[in-house]
């Protein structure tokens, strides 16, 4: 990714000031204000919503966990967890996240809204006719952050301001002082959310002509069991001895990791639609996100065809509590990753690697995970 806008400045610039500089991008709260949320206080219990959020993103049902202030955790938590890692991997500070999180529970509750005032649309009720991109863009979560956290790493000063005040100078609304309610929830979490990212609970201040260092790598849970290593170097296109599919895992994993391993050592072909892997013709060969879609779809689940869509599959889950089945991504960035594997368990991923490389198995401690996603 590019690197980080200039630094942040030390002069405080007032919000009516830089409104100017925003209201060509002003979000929908400009023309009305959103209704107080009656689960909203002014203090939040950032342990007990650690836990709460935690277990939502180890896949508990939002029927069954309740966070405080969220109506609808099931799916504001997930919301909440893109904004936070696509800030991360922008290496936008902990206060830049606090600040998107307050703004989008103000504008939408943390939903993605297909509708609001005139034009405006998604987690932060961007308009298309305000220059934040297309409708389809902005109803896409991790560009709707993107476009957010750019916009405030253009403010001049937003670093020395409130939350309220940074929020406003992107927003441009209507009503100003909104914000503010939602800055001890969103502060609550961000710091739950981020601590599921392996490295994620480190907040280095962006600094001039940084590039984004969007990659981290899982750090504690993983002991030599849990890593991979023991199994020491894996021949590419061989299973490790000793390896088998953990009986602990759903039945439909099992069965995505039991075909998954059918194609070893067949070579990787970029667009290849992995349907005939052994076969003579090259674009029946699976490329990464076509070896994760064959394999479920020979268990009975549905994914789509790409990364960059697969991103999106399922639930989130935390790198620090993997399961069998779990799709891996890594390169690139959260926000945009390059390439997917699949978990096998036992610190396994089986993956398609890049042209020239066989379909193989490899230890955990060699990926960068920037998302993990549960689609059972």
């Amino acid at each position: 990714m590019k690197a980080l806008v200039a630094g942040v400045g030390v002069v405080f610039l007032s919000p009516l000031l830089l409104a100017g500089t925003a209201m060509m991008m002003a979000s929908a709260s400009e023309a009305q204000p959103t209704a107080s949320f009656t689960d909203c206080t002014g203090t939040a219990d950032t342990d007990a919503i650690t836990r709460q959020v935690t277990k939502i993103l180890d896949g508990a049902s939002g029927k069954d966990v309740k966070v405080e202030g969220l109506s609808l955790p099931a799916e504001q938590v997930p919301n909440a967890q893109t904004i936070v890692g696509t800030g991360l991997s922008m290496k936008v500070p902990k206060r830049g996240q606090i600040v998107a999180l307050a703004t989008a529970m103000q504008e939408s509750r943390l939903r993605n809204l297909a509708s609001g005032d005139r034009d405006s649309l998604g987690l932060f009720q961007q308009r298309p006719s305000m220059g934040w991109g297309t409708a389809q863009q902005i109803r896409d979560p991790v560009y709707a952050s993107e476009r957010f956290y750019k916009a405030l790493l253009k403010v001049h000063g937003w670093q020395q301001m409130t939350v309220t005040q940074a929020a406003q100078a992107v927003q441009a609304s209507g009503f100003p002082d909104a914000y503010a309610q939602w800055e001890p929830l969103a502060t609550a979490l961000q710091s739950a959310i981020a601590k599921t990212f392996p490295g994620g609970g480190k907040d280095k201040p962006a600094k001039d002509g940084d590039a984004y260092k969007d990659a981290v790598t899982p750090s504690s849970g993983c002991g030599a069991a849990q890593d991979g290593s023991s199994y020491g170097r894996i021949p590419e296109g061989s299973v490790p001895k000793g390896y088998q599919i953990p009986k602990n895992a759903a039945p439909k994993a099992r069965k995505a990791i039991g075909w998954a391993m059918h194609q070893l050592g067949t070579m990787y072909q970029w667009g290849g639609s992995c349907t005939a892997a052994h076969g003579p013709d090259p674009m029946g060969r699976c490329d990464c996100s076509s070896l994760m879609q064959q394999a479920y779809a020979k268990a009975g689940v549905k994914l789509s065809r790409t990364t960059y869509t697969q991103v999106n599959e399922g639930k989130a889950a935390s790198a620090k509590n993997l399961r069998p089945g779990d799709l891996i991504f890594s390169r690139g960035s959260a926000a945009r990753p390059e390439h997917v594997g699949l978990f096998m368990g036992a610190g396994l991923v089986i993956e398609a690697p890049k042209t020239g490389k066989p379909v193989r198995i490899t230890p955990l401690k060699d990926w960068t995970i920037l998302a993990v996603r549960r689609v059972l």
